[in-house]
This record gives C-alpha cells, structure tokens and sequence, in this order.
C-alpha cells in the first residue's frame, strides 16, 4: 500500500512536469500567451527571444514557424521593402501583386503587417553575406511589427502557403490577444 502511494505521488509529479507551460511573449508593454499547441523551440540566433514550431497538419507540407525579435525597427517603410524584396513573384506579376499591407491597434499600439506569398528567398541569417539563400517555392510569410513607441518586436509567421493559411487566423488572434 505504501508503495502504491509514492508511486501515485511520483506519477503526478512527472506529468507536470512533463505538461508544457505555455510561452508569455511580450510585445513592448504588452504580452499575449502564446497557444499551447505551438512547439516551443531553442532560439536560432540571439536576435529572437521566442521560436515557435507550428506543426502541419498534412504530411506532404513542411511545418510552419513563428518567431519573435524584440528590440527591432519601428518604421514599416524600412523593413516592409526589404522583407517584399525576398520574394521571386510568379511570371506578370509584381512584388505588390502578391504582397498585402494591413494595419490594426492592440491595446494602444500600432501594429503593421505585410503578408507576401510566393517563392521566398530564405535566409537563416539575413544581413550575413555567408549566409545560403535557400529558394522556398510556394511559401508564404507574414510579419507584424508590434510598435511600442521608438521600440518595436517583429513577428514572423512562415511556412509553405497552405500550411500559413491554417495558422494565420490563431497568429492574428494571439497578437490581438496582448495585454
């Protein structure tokens, strides 16, 4: 009987353990829980202070990614063209016709999003000239920058375009879901 009991008691305490605590993001003043069902992952580089693994749900399709740097530009007209620019749009079309600008307010901050979709010439470290640009056909990324004043945190949702489509809806609630 008494083994059973420290059994129970040491059973109990591995599942909380073992039961992820879901990730606070902040976003300047603000932060927003980020769901549980993303997979929290190690920082690829220091400039992130969150990486999020977002699971596709079909197999043929890479996973999605969602990551956070906070400490970065406020202005969108420095960065929106920049980002726009590491997109190869489809033959007769332009880098406006496959981008989208949007705008919204969460609790009194100004958060801007670019939504491109095309082939996305990926790199891991962008501003390092050693670093390999990888062609990802088919891909759609969508950033937010979450403006605090002359601070700002960028997000970034990526992934194949179907795979960002079932994921943009829970990615937009949760920025709005900043307190």
């Amino acid at each position: 009987m008494r083994w059973s009991a420290v059994a129970v008691v040491l059973f109990s305490s591995l599942a909380v353990a073992a039961d992820p605590k879901p990730a606070v993001v902040k976003f300047g003043k603000l932060s927003a829980t980020a769901p549980v069902e993303w997979k929290a992952e190690k920082v690829a580089n220091r400039l992130r202070s969150h990486q999020f693994k977002l699971v596709s749900p079909m197999k043929d399709f890479a996973d999605a990614e969602v990551i956070v740097m906070p400490e970065s530009n406020p202005d969108p007209m420095k960065s929106f063209p920049r980002w726009k620019e590491s997109f190869v749009p489809p033959d007769g079309k332009t880098l406006d016709d496959i981008s989208k600008v949007s705008k919204f307010e969460v609790n009194g901050l100004n958060v801007h999003v670019l939504d491109v979709t095309g082939s996305w010439k990926y790199k891991e470290r962008p501003f390092d000239p050693s670093s390999k640009e990888v062609l990802k056909p088919e891909y759609r990324v969508i950033w937010a920058i979450v403006i605090a004043g002359d601070d700002a945190t960028h997000l970034r949702l990526s992934g194949p375009m179907t795979v960002v489509e079932k994921f943009q809806p829970e990615f937009e609630k949760w920025i709005k879901s900043a307190k």
